[in-house]
């Protein structure tokens, strides 16, 4: 099969992106939904409300441990009905749990749920990339991770509130039923993309070393647990503060994440180095206000709401970097293992704030998180010529044009498009 290269100066393929985003918005929801259900699923499953948490623990081990090998084994088949397959595993799982009155059932049900969305996460940024010319990479990518930000602020609180209103079995039957939604909506609207050819795939051990790639899984890692240290205990934090509405704070939280999706969808393209260094530094920033100024709740809301701009639009930036860096060809190997780096980030930082806590109390929190950004901000700034170049515009690695075809493929682009070499250090 044939696929075209987008043309330079398109409009951006707004129907298809806004899928991949919804898959994206389906899978937090998906993994996250049962944490704002404990009260009502424990009675029906016959649990404690403690064991059900662990079927979100349940999900997200599985997504840990199924990114890379499974990315891995199916990096070779054709992308769209890869992506189907995950989205129909999703469907299956969520119908499994609205039905199931099995703690172990549903158990195996959240199970299958996250290897799914460890192969879903490898995808969704690769895919975006191949669809668009590389110069609206970046902001292609912002548009489909939107759907994670957009499931955190408005999904969980209207999951959670459809269940109060009709049952949780209902929430989790709609969560199916969205997903088979998005089933038809991607096979009408989003481009059918080749897998690599045999002899064309880098081995994932090359794919983690590719100029760039080692820097920007530093990044994530550094990123993921530093934010995690504040953001996992922040009703214990708001609490020290002498606040007290945790609501609150979360929700001026989400709401800014909102602010920099939208702002790094309008900056990544041409000023995605100067963002990620402004973003890292204002949150180093944050932790450091917290940290001197506890005590006033307007420095704290203010804080949180600058803290939310920041973190939201990272991780667009720090995948963008990963792309680039890999070249849309490697993109789902790169991003399987940025996928696991992500969880492990979110382990570590939640562990490492545990420990602060308990030891020193929630005052040490924005300290303890401070040099883990700072880690982050220097491996950013150290890394001006591979990971993070100092250039403006996404760079396209030679063969790696979007829409490309492995060297040797029937899918070559254009040659204004790209070339036929092996992926080059952007």
């Amino acid at each position: 099969m044939t696929t075209a290269s987008p043309a330079r100066g398109t409009a951006l393929p707004w129907s298809g992106l806004l899928a991949l985003s919804t898959a994206a918005f389906t899978a937090v929801l998906t993994e996250l939904l049962p944490a704002g259900l404990l009260p009502r699923m424990a009675p029906a499953l016959g649990v404690s409300e403690a064991r059900v948490g662990f079927l979100v623990t349940g999900y997200a081990v599985a997504s840990f441990l199924a990114a890379i090998p499974v990315t891995a084994a199916l990096r070779g088949l054709p992308r769209r009905p890869v992506l189907v397959g995950t989205l129909l595993g999703f469907a299956c799982a969520d119908a499994v749990v609205a039905l199931s009155s099995s703690y172990a059932v549903t158990f195996g049900a959240r199970l299958l749920a996250g290897v799914m969305g460890g192969t879903m996460w490898a995808m969704l940024a690769g895919y975006a990339a191949r669809m668009v010319p590389a110069e609206r990479r970046g902001r292609a990518i912002a548009v489909v991770l939107a759907g994670i930000t957009l499931a955190l602020s408005l999904g969980i609180p209207a999951g959670t509130a459809l269940a109060g209103a009709v049952g949780w079995r209902t929430a989790f039957g709609t969560l199916s039923a969205l997903a088979l939604l998005v089933v038809v909506w991607i096979r009408r609207r989003v481009p059918a993309f080749p897998g690599e050819l045999p002899g064309a795939r880098v081995p994932l051990r090359g794919v983690a070393v590719l100029p760039g790639i080692p820097a920007v899984l530093s990044v994530t890692l550094f990123l993921l647990l530093g934010h995690q240290v504040m953001y996992t205990y922040v009703a214990p934090f708001t609490a020290y503060t002498g606040y007290g509405r945790t609501d609150v704070v979360l929700l001026v939280f989400g709401a800014a994440t909102v602010v920099g999706i939208w702002a790094t969808g309008a900056l990544v393209d041409r000023w995605a180095r100067p963002a990620l260094l402004g973003a890292l530094a204002l949150i180093a920033a944050v932790m450091c206000v917290l940290g001197l100024h506890p005590g006033s709740p307007a420095v704290l809301l203010t804080s949180v709401a600058a803290w939310g701009v920041a973190f939201g639009g990272a991780p667009t930036l720090v995948q963008t970097a990963l792309v680039n860096a890999s070249g849309p060809q490697q993109a789902d190997v790169a991003t399987s293992l940025q996928t696991t780096v992500y969880n492990a980030g979110i382990a570590g930082g939640s562990f490492t704030g545990g420990l602060a806590l308990s030891g020193w109390g929630a005052g040490a929190l924005p300290w303890t998180a401070l040099p883990l950004v700072a880690g982050a901000l220097t491996v950013v700034a150290l890394g001006r010529r591979h990971a993070f170049p100092t250039g403006t515009g996404a760079e396209t690695p030679r063969g790696a044009g979007p829409g490309a075809a492995p060297p040797g493929g029937h899918d070559r682009p254009p040659p204004s498009h790209g070339r036929t070499a092996a992926p080059d250090r952007p």
